[in-house]
């Protein structure tokens, strides 16, 4: 049976998935949850417009499920939209968030499905360094002190990871991002049939955030 990928396009889900496909479990759904409200407890809401050329260039089918991104409410609309599917089980790139790992394995359960999360407890200096070897992903967004709107659109490679390395060491951010301080949205990846490419960036610079907002993604 088949596999469905939990996805933003950033660089854990899409890391995980690449683990899965490496396992040899046959990844054929990249399912992103698309959150109304920007402060979801649970989904990212950043360049969610790639993932369906993502899915296209994987060769995989693209599923999005809408939420109005409520606390709790937005895990129910997840499970029903799982529950539509007919696959083995489910991957996500959980690296530390109890909250997100306990609810989906919560679902998964009650669905009578399988849980991957290769990345789970994985260290995360680690983590970044496998991201820059094996695939492109870049910043999309700073969301925590030290990491202003000059690290958007940064590559994650030897010279990013150094920098990250620097802030969390003065600010104690999560290194990778695990806290929300920052997103990402994976460019290219071993099951990609090619790179994902853009022709609109745009910066919107704020307090407590910044965005890189993409678009004409082909």
């Amino acid at each position: 049976m088949s596999w469905a990928s939990l996805t933003s396009g950033g660089k854990d889900s899409m890391l995980a998935c690449q683990k899965a496909i490496d396992s040899g479990k046959d990844v054929r759904y990249l399912v992103t949850v698309r959150p109304k409200n920007s402060e979801s407890y649970m989904f990212h809401s950043a360049n969610l417009d790639a993932v369906p050329v993502i899915a296209r260039l994987a060769g995989m089918e693209y599923v999005e499920i809408t939420t109005l991104g409520r606390k709790e409410e937005e895990l129910a609309d997840l499970e029903a939209g799982l529950a539509g599917l007919d696959i083995e089980g489910v991957t996500a790139g959980a690296v530390a968030s109890a909250y997100q790992a306990e609810r989906v394995k919560a679902i998964t359960d009650r669905l009578g499905i399988d849980l991957f999360t290769p990345l789970w407890h994985l260290d995360t200096e680690m983590l970044l360094c496998e991201v820059a070897e094996r695939m492109d992903a870049i910043l999309v967004v700073t969301a925590a002190e030290g990491l202003d709107e000059g690290f958007l659109g940064a590559h994650i490679d030897k010279n990013l990871i150094g920098r990250l390395k620097r802030v969390s060491a003065k600010y104690r951010i999560n290194l990778a991002g695990e806290g929300g301080e920052y997103e990402s949205l994976t460019l290219n990846a071993p099951f990609y049939s090619r790179p994902l490419t853009y022709t609109i960036s745009e910066i919107r610079a704020g307090t407590d955030r910044s965005e890189l907002i993409l678009g004409g993604f082909a």
